[in-house]
């Protein structure tokens, strides 16, 4: 099959649009979970601090397990998905009422981890 120069634009606003949409998962996560109204903390915050309901674990995790699936913005997958497991992990813990979570949580949700290595310039 011939492909057309119309072929190949199509293909390419597929592969353009399917990595925007995989930043605004992450962004709407970001801006969501890790970022407050002034005064207020941000959920991460609340869940770091053992002060989160059972919604707003659920929520996070969520969130979390759908940037999982996404491109880092920058950097490598693989290093991507390890981050985010652990984040996913520490959440079941905290779920599951183990002690030892809350402390995973704080570890494997350190902002600068993340950035220096995967948020956009």
């Amino acid at each position: 099959m011939k492909k057309s120069p119309l072929h190949l634009l199509l293909v390419l606003v597929v592969i353009c649009t399917s990595s925007v949409f995989a930043s605004e998962v992450i962004e709407d996560a970001m801006k969501k979970y890790h970022k407050a109204p002034k005064g207020q903390d941000p959920v991460c915050k609340i869940v770091a601090n053992g002060k989160a309901s059972t919604e707003q674990i659920a929520e996070l995790l969520t969130a979390y397990q759908a940037m999982c699936k996404e491109a880092p913005p920058r950097g490598e997958k693989a290093d991507w998905v390890k981050k985010c497991q652990a984040v996913i992990a520490s959440l079941k813990k905290i779920q599951g009422g183990d002690a030892a979570g809350a402390e995973e949580f704080k570890k494997a949700s350190n902002c600068k981890a993340c950035h220096s290595e995967h948020k956009p310039e």
